[in-house]
């Protein structure tokens, strides 16, 4: 009995450790007073900022995403081709490379507005959410609201310099994650209509074929048949594992990896099939390729 006694509370003594973990992915803390730290990697969505109290930290914005401006990998490669048929730009050259050239000129222009309007102090709402897009360097997922009191990434939305499309959670004023998706897409269509931004050099007649293409392109890559792809070497943590990593399993694309990130933490790795997407058949498929780490 006393053995039993000791083990439990051994058990309790340990859970506050654990809950404590697990609330620091999902509270969001208030920074305010941050500064935005010039960063020549730096783009509209991703950016390095400094704390009233010193601390450096790459933040990643929830729930938008502007274009890639350099591509280092077939990942980037990748994101930027989507990006482009999102937009019916791909073809807005009178080439190809041309039409490239010019999505990663607007998205120089996402970070240029990123730096204009983060010039004064501004706030970030973050729980510290791993939001690597690959494993080289730590960011984190944040909401950051300007010194004119707006939303940056609804910001960047309405100026055409970014879609709705990303990571999303309740938003620092309590509103529940779908809300905020929403009214991302409600800014997204009026940014269309007006033109603005990368909405001007739309080819609204090609547009939905480009997003077919996509489309069909991901249904491929779900049901695994990207002949290139190959599973990871090492099996990932489903907590801290990086987009990329994500994208690596089979049957993972950019927005199932989103939907996995978006579901953290994981208390086991059953808890994956929670995610939309995820039945028992790719649930089996994944789980040797995947596991939680030790609390």
């Amino acid at each position: 009995m006393k053995v039993f006694l000791f083990i439990i509370s051994a058990l309790f003594a340990v859970a506050p450790s654990i809950l404590g973990a697990q609330q620091r992915t999902r509270v969001l803390e208030k920074l305010a007073s941050c500064s935005f730290v010039p960063a020549e990697w730096a783009d509209g969505d991703s950016f390095l900022i400094k704390t009233a109290s010193g601390d450096q930290h790459t933040i990643r914005l929830y729930g938008v995403d502007c274009l890639e401006t350099e591509v280092r990998d077939a990942n980037d490669a990748q994101r930027l081709r989507a990006q482009m048929r999102y937009f019916g730009i791909s073809e807005a050259g009178d080439s190809s490379q041309a039409s490239i050239s010019l999505a990663k000129d607007f998205g120089k222009l996402a970070e240029a507005e990123t730096a204009r309007v983060l010039a004064q102090p501004f706030t970030i709402h973050t729980s510290f959410a791993d939001a690597r897009g690959d494993a080289n360097f730590k960011r984190i997922y944040a909401f950051v609201t300007t010194a004119d009191g707006e939303d940056l990434g609804e910001h960047l939305v309405r100026l055409g310099l970014a879609r709705a499309f990303g990571v999303y959670r309740e938003t620092p004023d309590g509103q529940h994650f779908e809300v905020y998706k929403e009214r991302l897409r409600d800014l997204e269509l009026v940014a269309s209509r007006k033109e603005s931004g990368i909405w001007a050099k739309t080819d609204w007649n090609s547009l939905p074929a480009e997003r077919q293409l996509q489309r069909t392109e991901d249904a491929e890559l779900s049901l695994g048949m990207e002949p290139k792809k190959t599973p990871p070497t090492a099996v990932l943590d489903l907590n801290t594992a990086s987009r990329d990593e994500l994208m690596s399993l089979p049957g993972v694309g950019e927005v199932m990896a989103n939907r996995i990130i978006q579901g953290r933490p994981y208390v086991t790795v059953d808890d994956l099939g929670k995610v939309e997407g995820i039945g028992p058949k790719k649930l089996a498929l994944l789980m040797k390729y995947v596991r939680i780490s030790d609390q």
